[in-house]
């Protein structure tokens, strides 16, 4: 009598578009979610009809006040890493360079905190995988 293996259930994938957005420093900005403890970049999730730069566009407006048309994000991939506030799901981001021209990010909507970030501050500050595996600075 052979056993087979369990059948293996595909994570959950949540998509979402996402921002790298880096100060004079070379920092990476993250934000937190009310009721979160791990920092993320900017971004979310699409509504009906949306392609992935109006997405970005809009929470970048809606989350931090900053307006960027969607021409002028430049897209940099589709990145997947575990998702930090929902244990068992992935994230499926795309992921777009921003750049604030001068604008100054304030936290509004669901945010409640923000940060600039290098690699060294993930040791003591909770950075979300996909931030962490693929976009924090040195």
């Amino acid at each position: 009598m052979s056993s087979s293996p369990a059948p293996s259930v595909a994570p959950r994938r949540i998509h979402v578009s996402a921002a790298v957005i880096l100060d004079d420093e070379g920092r990476l900005l993250v934000v937190r979610k009310e009721g979160t403890t791990a920092f993320m970049q900017p971004g979310g999730k699409p509504e009906p009809g949306e392609t992935a730069g109006e997405t970005l566009s809009r929470e970048l407006d809606e989350e931090l006040g900053v307006r960027i048309e969607p021409e002028r994000l430049r897209a940099l991939g589709t990145f997947t890493a575990a998702a930090a506030n929902e244990p068992g799901f992935l994230v499926v981001a795309d992921v777009f360079e921003a750049d604030l021209a001068g604008q100054r990010p304030q936290v509004a909507a669901e945010i409640a905190e923000l940060r600039w970030v290098t690699r060294a501050d993930a040791e003591v500050v909770e950075i979300a995988p996909l931030a962490r595996e693929n976009f924090l600075p040195g």
